[in-house]
């Protein structure tokens, strides 16, 4: 059984092997896809291939729509190269569910597959040609939270984004500024609308997309190297929206277990691979069947029906309510916490972590005592129902086979939505203190002893990628397990660093705490486990709040 187009057509094996295949005639959407485009996505990672390729996919399959989705993707070419191409841009999913069982199915919604650089000229020309098109209506991205960020931990902008600012839209050579030069061409095509979508995991990402892409534009309108009017263009929202969204869907990567499941059935060719820039992808991807994405309904050239594949349309505040209860309190401080820890402390997958007492209490008090005092109630999800899928069945899932490696990865870039907003609310709270925070400080200091890259037996393991790495871990050097170094003065300016912790830990007086876990972390082997133990099992009340 090969992957291929050609491959698929033997429907009986496949259907044989428990297999859901494409119900449409692929080669017809293809067509209509290549001639009246409605949604493109930057982004050729396992998210959106679980997830935004699926939700196509099962409209497709309901005739619910007549075109697939176009595929771009403007910083790891090999995923295109080396996956989409080989594979006629099919994917396989499997999807993990808590009782066992996985539900394969072949994804044939992705209709075309495109590098976004303008030195592939036949890809740039095809995506330039998309966005002329009138009937082209929204542009997602699932680029991560380090794409939209344009200057570096200095303040300085990237040398790619230097010259774009510099050079105009002619050439890019950085991720927006290539998707700025196609909103450029397609403001001088009769100033089409669309909207612009950041589908990231981070806090107010429509307007993180928005403001880099301003901040090309009014470059470029200042020096006179666009049209005047393109900057304008961008700022109105009647033609250009940027709508906020929440995603949620763990998707780890791909697991070994499950490529030996489908190669068993007969499927061919599902080696995994990692490219040069450390991504790791494969034929198929292995995802939760849980999954949650709410989107700000502002669509200035109209949308198709996608609340009919599960998509929740609503009012930027609602969105911004959701995302909040997920990201400050519900599952990613839960998530973040658990990496750090997990990697401490040896694990290999998230869901053993949860059998892990320790480990547990962390998690459950971190959510119910700490977060859920001041999380966010959305109105279209009950947080407290939400709370206890991701912990009682989401996170504890032994089929699913994410690890704390991979979700320690950019943890600096996290930690002041993650934790930073729970701080401000205790701060800003009438009945609250900032005092009542006993673990979050605790996790910070959890953190920075991660960042010494030893473990709790004081066995050296490799970072997960980290854009601070090579600014913090040099601070760190100086302490080693045993060793009475003085702490305070070494991680004062890592702790009143605003920008990683979404407050200065002086300012909020709790950088005294993150001190004296640290400290009691790197007193000797094993005494992470022995903090972590003491701190858990404080009988910790939840806060109460009018």
């Amino acid at each position: 059984m090969e992957l291929t187009e050609q491959g698929i057509k033997d429907r009986l094996s496949w259907e044989k092997g428990g297999y859901a295949l494409p119900k449409y005639d692929r080669a017809l959407i293809r067509q209509n896809t290549k001639e009246t485009p409605f949604w493109i996505h930057f982004g050729a990672g396992n998210l959106f291939r679980a997830f935004h390729a699926n939700v196509v996919e099962k409209l497709l399959n309901s005739h619910l729509l007549t075109r697939g989705i176009i595929l771009a993707e403007g910083f790891d070419y090999e995923i295109i190269e080396r996956i989409n191409h080989p594979h006629d841009d099919l994917t396989i999913l499997a999807t993990l569910k808590a009782n066992g069982s996985l539900e394969k199915t072949v994804i044939g919604s992705i209709m075309e597959s495109l590098i976004l650089d303008t030195n592939y000229q036949q890809d740039y020309t095809r995506l330039k040609e998309i966005f002329c098109k009138e009937s082209l209506q929204m542009a997602t991205f699932t680029i991560t939270e380090k794409g939209y960020q344009l200057i570096n931990a200095s303040g300085s902008y990237l040398p790619a984004v230097t010259n774009d600012l510099k050079n105009g839209p002619t050439k890019p050579e950085s991720y927006l500024g290539k998707v700025t030069s196609l909103l450029y061409v397609r403001y001088l095509s009769n100033e089409k609308p669309i909207a612009m979508i950041s589908m990231d995991n981070c806090s107010h990402n429509g307007s993180k997309l928005q403001e880099a892409i301003v901040t090309y534009a009014k470059a470029w309108c200042d020096q006179g190297l666009t049209k005047p009017g393109f900057l304008d263009y961008i700022m109105d929202d009647q033609k250009v929206s940027f709508p906020w969204t929440m995603i949620d869907k763990i998707t780890p990567r791909p697991d070994e277990t499950v490529k030996e499941q489908l190669v068993n059935d007969g499927v061919l060719h599902l080696e995994p691979i990692i490219t040069s820039k450390h991504t790791y992808i494969a034929p198929y991807v292995n995802s939760e069947e849980c999954e949650y994405l709410v989107i700000e309904d502002t669509f200035p050239n109209g949308r198709p029906p996608l609340e009919q594949g599960g998509l929740f349309f609503t009012t930027r505040d609602t969105v911004e309510k959701a995302e909040k209860m997920k990201v400050c309190t519900c599952l990613n401080p839960l998530h973040t916490s658990l990496a750090i820890f997990g990697c401490l402390l040896g694990y290999q997958r998230i869901f053993k972590e949860m059998e892990d007492p320790d480990l547990r209490q962390l998690a459950e008090q971190l959510g119910y005592h700490e977060g859920l005092p001041v999380v966010t109630d959305p109105g279209i999800l009950n947080p407290r129902e939400f709370l206890d899928t991701v912990l009682q069945s989401r996170i504890p899932n032994p089929f699913l086979p994410d690890t704390p490696q991979r979700i320690a990865t950019d943890t600096s870039q996290k930690l002041a939505i993650r934790f930073g907003e729970t701080i401000k609310a205790y701060a800003a709270s009438p009945t609250l203190s900032v005092s009542d925070l006993k673990l979050i400080p605790f996790i910070f200091a959890g953190w920075l002893r991660y960042l010494m890259a030893i473990d709790d037996q004081g066995q050296s393991f490799e970072l997960s990628p980290d854009p601070l790495l090579k600014t913090i871990c040099p601070r760190l050097q100086s302490f080693s397990l045993g060793m009475g170094t003085e702490i305070e003065p070494i991680l004062r300016p890592i702790l009143e660093n605003a920008t990683i912790f979404g407050v200065n830990l002086y300012e909020v007086q709790m950088a005294p705490l993150v001190c004296k876990h640290f400290s009691q972390m790197i007193e000797e082997p094993a005494a992470v486990r022995k903090t972590l133990h003491k701190t858990v099992s404080l009988k910790i009340e939840a806060p109460h709040c009018s």
